[in-house]
């Protein structure tokens, strides 16, 4: 969606405009918002590169189209849980208007190697509630997927436990996380 609203803001087209463009590869808006709906507190560098509520009325826009999309929250860093859970809200009420989300990603904030790297990462703990309560809150979405690289596998394999009912990760490419360096799990035998 924050491609959407980037494009249609340097053509100088509508949103709903942009997203229609033939060819444009939007028949799945896979795109993820980058921030949270509320930037409240936030430094600069965090701040979302369109605001939430933008967010979602391109969002919206692309469902009223036809195009379907995932949704995402990035947790564990400068947010309140009532953020979040306002997050959620945002989201639920624009998927029973819209059905056009596919499945809820929580992604889980690691702090290396950027400008919050004197925070805490989440815990196991709370990467597990954020799946439970994403569930409880996010019951017209058809999938919560648990996000493996973020999370690890052993975790994400027990959120399958807490409400998630997929498992995200294999990519070619992940650019989320890999800003910084990080060990990987060796996930092959032998």
């Amino acid at each position: 969606m924050v491609e959407v609203g980037y494009f249609a803001r340097i053509a100088k087209l509508s949103t709903k405009e942009t997203a229609q463009i033939e060819g444009g590869g939007c028949r799945f808006a896979a795109w993820r918002r980058r921030g949270d709906f509320s930037s409240a507190g936030a430094p600069d560098h965090l701040r979302s590169q369109v605001s939430g509520q933008m967010w979602l009325n391109i969002a919206r826009q692309a469902h009223e189209i036809g195009l379907r999309s995932n949704a995402t929250m990035l947790y564990g860093h400068v947010e309140t849980e009532e953020e979040r859970v306002d997050h959620l809200v945002r989201l639920r009420e624009l998927q029973d208007e819209t059905h056009g989300f596919v499945a809820f990603i929580p992604l889980a904030f690691h702090p290396d190697n950027t400008a919050l790297s004197h925070i805490p990462k989440p815990t196991g703990y709370a990467d597990l509630r954020n799946i439970a309560v994403s569930r409880l809150l996010l019951d017209n979405f058809e999938h919560i997927k648990a996000y493996w690289i973020m999370l690890s596998p052993s975790i994400a394999q027990i959120a399958l436990r807490f409400g998630a009912n997929d498992l995200d990760g294999t990519v070619v490419e992940e650019k989320i996380s890999t800003t910084r360096a990080r060990k990987r799990p060796n996930l092959r035998r032998g």
